[in-house]
């Protein structure tokens, strides 16, 4: 997906990768075909859908009359023992179109007949002993004795519209999970309980970062003061480096004419993401010719590029901005900060001559990785998303695309990073270099991307007189090294459990006076300390230094000082911090500098 594109992931746990082996796959395959087949045991008016093998287990989804419960799981599990425990023979048969319709019409599957429509043939089907069956094309193991009963189990039931599309029946989907032997179940359970403490949507409610309201709409998160102060620090820290390496800041609107992103193409190829069209009047709507909320900030990067004739003294232009945009995201895939319907992008667009192309491109890597050192993400690889030659859904010509994957190539390999191929991963209008990040529960989130572009030049018609006079084509970078603002504080929040860094952290000291006498001095501290911008305060609370103590660790405030008579007498305070526990009695002075060089520096206390 393109830098705009990037930011919205499924809501979900992510869980740890693991080597998806072809006998893994086959695990768990066969074993949702025999939860599916023991959910129609015991509950004959249940129709089944759909059912594949996913990353960490498998899913199978159900047209059922009546809802599934956390005991109708526990009965599913039992039969589902009974059957791998028959040794129960797995088996592929090929049959034509007319008999497998046949043969749905005569169990009466109506969702079965409608995937039929969309399979090209052969038509396979795999079989469960002699009494079950259903449409797939595999792989399965060869016997259900071959599943380990005690390497399985089944997590949860969610809400699913068929074919993914919301205005369709909504089914029931019942998730599992199935490993090759019972410690591996065992540790995947650990580190799902790791995730759900480490979940930014609990962290962030207890922290007071952000909400999300009924009256304000789903998928629209609000910032509370301590959750804008860790956005803008955020935003401040890109910008400082953005500026030192000649960034330009733009500032453009919410909403554009659809004619804007028909010609940039993404009406065509990303209509269904964006919100309705919004009208002047009825005949600008019935023409298409109103206004949508801007999906992506490209467009208007280049009108401004396209505003006066640049030559080629101004290029390389690098224009900045953190833009909001809005994505029509399906209500069931909404929650937390990482699949979201407002989200602001960390997007800048390069225009630059070909000759600068791959130095512009190095650079752009150079900022990234610079990015990710300073948050502590050292766990990443790179993916070359590349277009796949025989997909419809990509705009420009082979040699543009060549040119342009060649490049991304090149600094990859200049750079020598670890990085993949990924075909098929490419936007619409051409390639990119994704981060791939393992956080510290070896789950993967894609982040920072960078992508090259002839394809909007050509369409938007961008020219820069050269050197010799001529009218020449620029190139375009597209660049977001955090993707989504509310994406990162989302992965951040998990990957430090809410334990920021002090420069990262809302409130960075909190002075706590052991009576009220002390208050005086702790507020001309803190004074102090704002002067030299550190996020300070004092409690206020009353309460005994205990408590005080326990608050300070429950909202993670990173540098907790406190003051009594000798720290007065000595001015002077004890200090003790989450990262490095109790560190004694400091000068006043040496706090404040100590302070100053954790935060300018990107690290702790």
């Amino acid at each position: 997906m393109p830098a705009e594109e990037s930011s919205n992931q499924p809501e979900k746990i992510y869980l740890p990768r693991t080597s998806e082996s072809d006998a893994l796959k086959k695990i768990r395959h066969t074993a949702s075909h025999v939860m599916a087949m023991a959910v129609q045991k015991l509950f004959p008016k249940a129709q089944v859908t759909i059912g594949p093998w996913i990353e960490n287990g498998f899913y199978y989804d159900f047209d059922s009359p009546e809802p599934f419960t956390e005991k109708d799981l526990k009965a599913i599990k039992k039969e589902m023992i009974k059957i791998i425990n028959r040794k129960l023979p797995v088996t592929r048969e090929e049959v034509s179109r007319e008999e497998a319709e046949r043969r749905i019409k005569e169990n009466n599957e109506p969702y079965k007949l409608e995937i039929l429509e969309g399979l090209q043939e052969p038509i396979t089907l795999y079989h469960v002993g002699d009494q079950w069956w259903d449409l797939c094309a595999g792989p399965h193991l060869e016997s259900t004795a071959e599943l380990k009963a005690d390497a399985i189990d089944l997590e949860s039931v969610a809400g699913a519209y068929w074919r993914g599309d919301e205005t369709k029946a909504q089914l029931q989907r019942i998730y599992g999970t199935a490993w090759e032997t019972p410690e591996q179940l065992t540790e995947y359970k650990r580190r799902k309980e790791e995730a759900i403490k480490r979940d930014h949507r609990k962290i962030g409610k207890e922290l007071g970062l952000f909400i999300f309201s009924d009256l304000v709409g789903p998928g629209l998160p609000m910032w509370t003061p301590k959750g804008t102060v860790l956005r803008s620090t955020l935003e401040t820290f890109l910008q400082k480096e953005q500026t030192k390496r000649g960034y330009l800041p733009v500032v453009t609107p919410h909403i554009a004419r659809v004619d804007l992103f028909k010609m940039s193409g993404h009406w065509q190829k990303y209509q269904e993401d964006m919100f309705p069209l919004m009208a002047e009047d009825d005949e600008s709507r019935a023409a298409e010719q109103g206004f949508v909320m801007k999906p992506m900030n490209c467009p208007f990067h280049i009108q401004i590029y396209k505003s006066e004739l640049r030559s080629y003294r101004e290029l390389p232009m690098r224009l900045a901005e953190f833009g909001t945009v809005y994505r029509y995201e399906q209500s069931g895939e909404l929650g937390g900060l990482t699949r979201v319907r407002g989200f602001t992008v960390d997007d800048s667009h390069l225009f630059v001559t070909p000759e600068q192309l791959d130095s512009e491109f190095l650079s752009v890597v150079d900022l990234i990785l610079s990015v990710f050192k300073s948050l502590q993400l050292k766990n990443f690889k790179a993916r070359l998303s590349f277009r796949d030659p025989a997909s419809d859904k990509y705009i420009g010509s082979d040699e543009a695309w060549e040119k342009a994957q060649g490049a991304i190539r090149r600094a990859v390999e200049t750079l020598g990073m670890n990085y993949f191929e990924g075909i098929g991963e490419a936007a619409f209008y051409g390639p990119k270099l994704d981060f791939i990040f393992s956080d510290a529960l070896d789950r993967e989130w894609q982040l920072g991307t960078v992508q090259v572009d002839y394809n909007l030049p050509e369409r938007f018609d961008l020219e820069y007189v050269a050197e010799d006079g001529t009218r020449k084509r620029p190139v375009m970078i597209h660049r977001a090294p955090f993707g989504s603002l509310e994406r990162l504080i989302g992965i951040l929040i998990e990957e430090y459990a809410g334990d920021f860094p002090v420069w990262l952290a809302p409130i960075q000291v909190r002075l706590l006076a052991v009576g009220d006498e002390f208050l005086p001095f702790a507020k001309q501290v803190v004074e102090q300390m704002k002067e030299i911008g550190i996020r300070a305060e004092v409690d206020l609370s009353g309460d005994r230094l205990g408590k005080l103590i326990r608050n300070a660790e429950k909202e993670k405030i990173p540098v907790m000082a406190v003051v009594g008579a000798k720290e007065v007498e000595a001015n002077a305070l004890s200090i003790r911090t989450r990262a490095s526990g109790e560190l004694g009695s400091l000068p006043v002075a040496e706090v404040l500098e100590r302070m100053k060089g954790a935060i300018a520096n990107y690290t702790n206390f």
